[in-house]
């Protein structure tokens, strides 16, 4: 019915497919974490130099 290497191609494109997300889930949650500490770092910039002033 199948032959072998349709079998390993098939397992090749899960593995692919596997890399990918996880990759992309990965990055998504690090970039999400480097723009919010960038803005955290901004707000706080922000507010000692408003607080150096007064």
């Amino acid at each position: 019915m199948f032959e072998f290497s349709q079998y390993l191609g098939f397992l090749l494109f899960l593995t692919v497919l596997s890399i990918g997300f996880w990759l992309m889930f990965f990055l998504v949650a690090f970039v999400q974490y480097w723009v919010g500490g960038a803005l955290y770092e901004m707000y706080k910039e922000r507010k000692a130099k408003k607080n150096q002033s007064v």
